[in-house]
């Protein structure tokens, strides 16, 4: 894993105009994140165009929810989404729903510039694939405890198996 910096980046709330980059770039962040978790014939599924609806619809949603951008010579190289908490038992008010970014911008600090973008030093929670190490390493480093509460989500046909996490 590198441990270059990128003195580049640029992280922003994310605009009504980057919803259709916003889509191409989740679709590929969920090929490369999610193509040990479920099967090719479900990632084959995944629209680009869906997915910027989605983001259409999130940025939508009103000043209790943080989106934001990772950018790299103008172009969306990752994002982050926290807002309310979703689960009727949540060990916290806010949640953080998602973070990605493309995998040739893993290991460069990029992620932790997102994720204090989105969540600062709030005490959130999250939901995170159980065997998705790196990512449940990263939330240990930004002081994250599983919390024995897991879940199987629905992946587009398919089930994912989901550990929470809670600062």
């Amino acid at each position: 894993m590198s441990t270059e910096v990128v003195a580049d980046v640029v992280i922003r709330p994310v605009r009504d105009s980057d919803a259709e980059a916003l889509g191409r770039v989740h679709a590929q962040c969920w090929h490369e994140d999610y193509d040990s978790l479920v099967s090719a014939a479900t990632l084959e599924n995944l629209s680009p165009r869906r997915m910027a609806e989605l983001w259409t619809h999130w940025m939508s949603q009103g000043d209790d929810f943080t989106h934001v951008a990772a950018l790299i010579d103008g172009e969306i190289v990752g994002f982050a989404g926290a807002g309310p908490a979703r689960d009727e038992d949540a060990p916290r008010a806010r949640e953080l729903f998602f973070i990605h970014m493309l995998d040739a911008h893993h290991g460069k600090g990029i992620g932790q510039k997102l994720f204090d973008a989105a969540v600062g030093d709030a005490s959130v929670y999250l939901w995170v694939p159980s065997t998705n190490e790196r990512a449940v390493q990263f939330y240990v480093r930004n002081g994250f405890v599983a919390d024995g509460e897991s879940h199987d989500e629905p992946f587009l046909g398919e089930t994912i198996h989901e550990i929470r996490m809670v600062r």
